[in-house]
């Protein structure tokens, strides 16, 4: 006798999640005594408790945190079988989740994706985030299935399959009256130590953070994402390299000013990748339409 269901791991991961019975009702549609009824028939099927009183709160005992840490396993799973079947019988995967660099902007990506929801209307298209290592991690790690605009070189992981898509120039940037805009040119590093620089945040979770074009160590301002880090330099919080056509606006009205540099940023191909297990038209289709971008000044050679 199965003593398990999918909806049962699903009440308990909604729990956890939410932190209350309440907010968990609520994210899944239902009222919290239809989820602790769930709860407690789990519990008598089981023989175990799953919940223990904290204060005024409910929380997980040790065998309701390993049910729930090992059902996640078996929902992800379960998602996983229904897609893949989906996907034999139709070729379509029913969603595709992927990862996008900061350094490229979403105007450059979502005409594609409208494109695509002419072609395929029911997919379901899951983006997110990722800066530096975290892009290719999200992929090592299933999180997603397509990568874009990756930086650096890919994992020594098999299965992956991936391609030099664009180089990307960078500029080294600071607002107009910055004062570094006063040293002479190229700028020496000691002179940039003196300033505060701007910094975007390696989304990696797992494996080790990577870092690129850091100028001073000791003075500067971490953010979460290309955007960000392009305000902080338009509002003079610091200074640092930015893709130049994430900012040609500014370099042409002159509220940013592109400065040389004695030791100047290597220039690194931005790479997309997938799991090559990962066969679905979807992903196909947005890999090709995908190999016929380019930025004007940031062609591949």
């Amino acid at each position: 006798m199965n003593l398990l269901s999918l909806e049962a791991l699903q009440v308990l991961d909604a729990i956890d999640r939410k932190g209350s019975f309440a907010s968990a009702a609520a994210s899944l549609n239902r009222v919290p005594s239809a989820l602790s009824y769930t709860i407690h028939k789990l519990e008598q099927d089981l023989g175990v408790s799953l919940f223990q009183k904290q204060g005024r709160r409910s929380a997980l005992t040790n065998a309701g945190q390993h049910l729930m840490l090992q059902g996640r396993e078996l929902l992800t799973a379960a998602d996983a079988l229904a897609d893949s079947t989906i996907q034999v019988a139709t070729g379509w995967e029913p969603r595709l989740r992927i990862a996008l660099d900061t350094i490229i902007p979403v105007e450059l990506i979502f005409p594609l994706i409208n494109r695509l929801y002419e072609i395929q209307p029911d997919v379901e298209i899951d983006f997110t985030e990722e800066v530096l290592g975290g892009t290719w991690e999200a992929l090592v790690y299933d999180r997603v299935d397509l990568a874009i605009g990756a930086v650096g070189s890919p994992p020594g992981h098999k299965g992956i399959c991936c391609f030099n898509w664009l180089t990307v120039k960078s500029v080294f940037v600071a607002v107009a009256d910055h004062p570094i805009c006063q040293h002479p040119q190229p700028l020496s590093d000691s002179a940039v130590m003196q300033y505060r620089s701007v910094i975007i945040r390696d989304s990696s979770r797992h494996e080790a953070p990577l870092s690129r074009g850091i100028l001073n160590k000791e003075h500067f301002i971490h953010v979460e994402s290309m955007e960000q880090k392009i305000q902080a330099h338009r509002l003079g919080l610091g200074i640092g390299f930015v893709p130049h056509f994430r900012v040609e606006q500014y370099l042409q009205t002159g509220e940013l000013v592109s400065l040389s540099m004695e030791n100047p940023y290597t220039e690194e191909p931005l790479q997309i990748g997938w799991k090559i297990s990962n066969r679905g038209q979807a992903r196909n289709w947005l890999v090709e339409q995908l190999k016929q971008i380019r930025v004007d000044d940031q062609r591949s050679t």
